[in-house]
């Protein structure tokens, strides 16, 4: 959907909910899968709404969009998720402008996560604006700002060590088995429900750093469980199976995105000592199943509290990756700024196309001839460049016709 209104700056808005504010059961209520997006997008015009995106992941649920007022969009989320307006409202945080353009800049880098430097948001990003993207709501001033922050985190990840090692939800979950599963870990049944981005790389891990011989993969499409199988030498079953599964494994990691959850109490009664990671959001294995003296469960707010050598190193990467952004973000305010001068720009080179309309050719002090228009576009550009370098105000017709008529004279047709 092509925008009509003036795109302005101030219009552009970013809210949401994070880890920072809220566990995440209640992050849960506000999580979006692709069917809850693509709603969202088709109810956006009813709401005056004509370029957003949304980010939801399992640490944060944001929109960011041009509106009049951020409460449409707030009401637009809101329309599709379990959680109500009022709750959003009072947990979410707002930012407008600048400030809602430095905070995507933040979260791209991974500045904003719940584990520093976690780069797997850059995928998760891209993700958001290219379903939104696709469907028409990305205007011309998200695309070229989702651009430079692409620009600053791929510079991020290439001149610091801010992403350095390997911290993720996933690799942390592995972390916590190798170090708290020390028994017979080679003969321990692995079972990963859910092979997205978060199963597919929990997967990899697993293989990586723990060697563990007997995994299996279960996912709703089973030819991606094929496949991942076959790539990594894994087992995989069927979604029918999955009881079975989760009654004979050791250790099960669940990244699945239903909105209820797959894994109930009831299930795992007596079916001996297990191992749960849920790293879903909203939680797909039932909280109370933590009750259960058999059953360790942990979630990604938990697993996010796990600290190491390589997250403190990732610390002192900080300030580099700031200066990364403050430059690139340097650089789209000044398109900003050239693109709210573009209608004063196109109106002088319409009036010196009017003024030089009887002459093609001009003939500058040194006797060399060139055409109107290219004298036109290079004044044009110094007039930019005056307004973009010396933020200049007053007549700028006045001084774009000196400038045209100082170092040319008109010659005959």
């Amino acid at each position: 959907m092509q925008s009509s209104r003036p795109i302005d700056i101030a219009n552009f808005f970013i809210t949401g909910i994070n880890y920072k504010k809220t566990d995440a059961c209640t992050r849960g209520q506000f999580s979006i899968n692709f069917d809850q997006y693509e709603n969202i997008l088709k109810l956006a015009p009813f709401y005056d709404i004509d370029s957003l995106f949304i980010l939801s992941t399992c640490n944060r649920t944001e929109v960011y969009g041009f509106a009049e007022d951020p409460g449409q969009l707030i009401d637009l989320l809101c329309s599709q998720t379990t959680g109500d307006r009022e709750t959003f409202s009072h947990l979410a945080y707002l930012k407008k402008g600048q400030d809602a353009v430095e905070h995507l800049f933040n979260v791209a880098a991974g500045l904003d996560s719940q584990i520093l430097g976690d780069y797997e948001i850059i995928g998760q990003l891209k993700q958001a604006v290219k379903f939104s993207k696709e469907r028409g709501f990305m205007n011309c001033f998200s695309e070229r700002l989702f651009n430079y922050v692409l620009q600053s985190s791929k510079t991020i990840k290439n001149s610091t060590a801010l992403s350095d090692g390997t911290i993720s939800a996933s690799f942390t979950a592995v972390q916590y088995i190798k170090e708290n599963i020390q028994t017979d870990l080679a003969n321990k049944k692995v079972l990963v429900v859910g092979i997205g981005k978060i199963g597919r790389n929990t997967c990899k891990n697993l293989v990586d750093y723990l060697g563990a011989p007997h995994i299996t993969v279960i996912n709703r499409s089973v030819e991606k469980a094929i496949e991942l199988a076959a790539e990594l030498k894994l087992n995989y079953a069927t979604l029918d199976e999955l009881p079975a599964y989760v009654d004979a494994s050791d250790i099960i990691l669940v990244a699945t995105n239903a909105t209820d959850p797959i894994i109930m109490k009831a299930q795992l009664e007596n079916k001996g000592d297990k191992l749960i990671i849920d790293l879903s959001i909203p939680y797909n294995v039932q909280s109370s199943a933590r009750e259960l003296e058999n059953i360790t469960l942990l979630n990604v707010d938990e697993l996010s509290k796990l600290k190491d050598a390589t997250l403190q190193k990732r610390v002192t990467e900080v300030p580099k990756a700031k200066e990364i952004i403050v430059k690139h973000m340097d650089d789209f305010m000044d398109w900003c700024r050239m693109r709210k001068n573009a209608p004063v720009l196109n109106s002088i080179k319409t009036t010196l196309n009017e003024i030089y309309i009887q002459h093609q050719l001009l003939v500058d002090t040194e006797g060399t001839t060139i055409h109107a228009d290219r004298k036109i576009q290079m004044v044009v550009n110094d007039i930019a460049s005056k307004m973009r370098d010396q933020n200049q105000r007053g007549c700028h017709y006045i001084e774009a016709i000196n400038l045209f008529m100082a170092n040319g004279q008109a010659i005959a047709v």
